[in-house]
């Protein structure tokens, strides 16, 4: 029996249970990119801790891919966790185009409209699951909204609208979509980012049209925590309140205590490699799962790293297709004779990368990264600051909260010269800001400040956890 096979009888078999022992259940409805698929899959994990049952939907491959690179626990051993892996059509997977202007992953809008095929599957299987408990929960991810749009018609049924990029990012487009300019003021800086080559045409008429379905929910979520977002949070609240929609913020979603794993057999190589570094002398290079760089910009990188004589574990991977299992993948080319030069300073891994564990290594001191809000929660939560590189999407206004509002980061390349070549000498500079300077260590200094409170903060009595407990209080009253 294939695994796939295995997760779908073990679905299944969830649903034969007797309605006092599915009091509430929980369903998690992913969009189908890397860190939207994480970020709901990790949500999961905190809500098993409340001994409330989930069920997590999608494409049998995407679900495979969440649980396959997630970090931190495993779901696959997890009880009351089901998972539903919904036959839709073969999915285009070509690869990125490095030379594109925009960088916004439009390979991947083939995947992305396939998922409409997904309204019929899930309507049944919520209406399965509303029978068998006294409420269903659905979160969906806000570019699934119209998947689920049938929850309304299902009693007993509330659905919860996700967003899994910041608040900051959210109120700024909020606000302009009422049709507000952004002014400056004590929450938002000057000379905010436009939209201007973050999208692509036909993505931003996939949001207005998911935008549509926000009416039907009962809240918002936000993988971000009052310590770090309360004033973007208050203001949201401001602009949602005459709909009666609740925010809720109860990040971070990944762990923040990451288990000890000693064992050579399981361990990453780049994990061990660390272990022989100094504490905070070694910088983590990685631009996500939906940017690819060409070569020319590879190779700068590459100089700018080792001209910076600073230890580095560099992440070189291309942008995911819409199914990672299927077909080739680019190799990005590197100048000959690179890896055997930097040996002794750098470690370049090829497959997946195990971000959370390399961010939490006491050697690591830094990150260089497009400033994907995943990365960002996850850098934040274990006191790392970043260097950012924003690519498309919120990544370029993510760049404004981390560097001129938490300040615990610096810019490496601006939006407004995203057409640029990055030279290597301007990757070295950063990476010695970052790493090598009194303003680098009062990041750092900074950074840990903030990763320490983000971190009591999901305790016992601390502000996500009151605010994680007050949610679950609400969807099980």
């Amino acid at each position: 029996m294939t695994n796939h096979q295995d997760n779908q009888n073990h679905s299944q078999n969830g649903l034969r249970v007797n309605r006092q022992e599915e009091e509430v259940v929980v369903v998690m409805v992913p969009f189908p990119a890397q860190g939207h698929l994480n970020q709901l899959l990790q949500l999961s994990r905190l809500i098993l801790s409340y001994n409330i049952p989930f069920h997590y939907v999608g494409a049998a491959s995407h679900n495979h891919q969440a649980k396959l690179r997630v970090h931190g626990w495993n779901p696959r051993i997890s009880f009351n966790i089901h998972f539903h892996d919904f036959e839709i059509p073969p999915i285009l997977s070509p690869l990125l185009d490095p030379n594109e202007e925009c960088k916004f992953p439009s390979h991947l809008q083939p995947c992305f409209d396939v998922l409409k095929r997904l309204r019929a599957p899930l309507a049944q299987l919520l209406r399965a699951l509303s029978s068998q408990a006294r409420r269903l929960i659905v979160i969906h991810d806000s570019m699934m909204g119209s998947a689920i749009q049938e929850v309304r018609l299902i009693p007993s049924v509330e659905s919860y609208c996700f967003h899994s990029v910041s608040a900051f990012a959210v109120y700024l487009y909020i606000w302009e979509t009422m049709g507000n300019s952004v002014e400056a003021n004590d929450v938002i800086p000057k000379d905010i980012p436009s939209l201007e080559g973050c999208f692509t045409n036909e993505f931003l008429d996939s949001i207005a049209f998911e935008y549509d379905y926000r009416k039907f929910n009962s809240g918002f979520i936000y993988n971000t925590c009052r310590l770090i977002e309360g004033a973007s949070m208050d203001l949201l609240e401001r602009v949602t309140v005459a709909e009666n929609i609740k925010n809720w913020a109860l990040g971070p979603f990944n762990p923040v205590i990451i288990p000890q794993n000693n064992s050579s057999n399981s361990r990453n190589f780049c994990l061990e490699w660390l272990d022989k570094q100094a504490s905070d002398s070694v910088i983590y290079v990685s631009f996500g799962t939906t940017s690819t760089m060409n070569n020319e910009q590879i190779k700068e990188i590459a100089f700018g790293l080792k001209q910076s004589n600073q230890k580095f574990i560099w992440a070189l991977r291309d942008a995911d297709k819409g199914d990672v299992f299927n077909g080739e993948e680019r190799r990005a080319e590197l100048p000959i004779g690179y890896e055997d030069s930097v040996k002794d300073m750098g470690f370049i891994v090829r497959e997946w990368a195990p971000q959370l564990e390399i961010l939490a290594h006491p050697a690591t001191g830094g990150f260089m990264s497009h400033c994907g809000w995943n990365s960002c929660m996850e850098s934040i939560s274990m006191g790392v600051p970043i260097g950012a590189w924003p690519m498309h999407s919120d990544q370029p206004r993510n760049t404004v909260l981390i560097t001129q509002v938490l300040k615990v980061g610096i810019v490496v390349r601006h939006w407004a010269h995203r057409q640029e070549i990055v030279t290597s000498n301007m990757v070295e500079t950063a990476v010695k800001r970052l790493m090598g300077c009194k303003e680098g260590d009062e990041m750092r200094k900074k950074a840990a400040e903030y990763g320490s409170k983000v971190r009591q903060s999901m305790g016992e009595g601390g502000v996500s956890r009151l605010e994680f407990d007050s949610f679950i209080a609400h969807i099980t009253r």
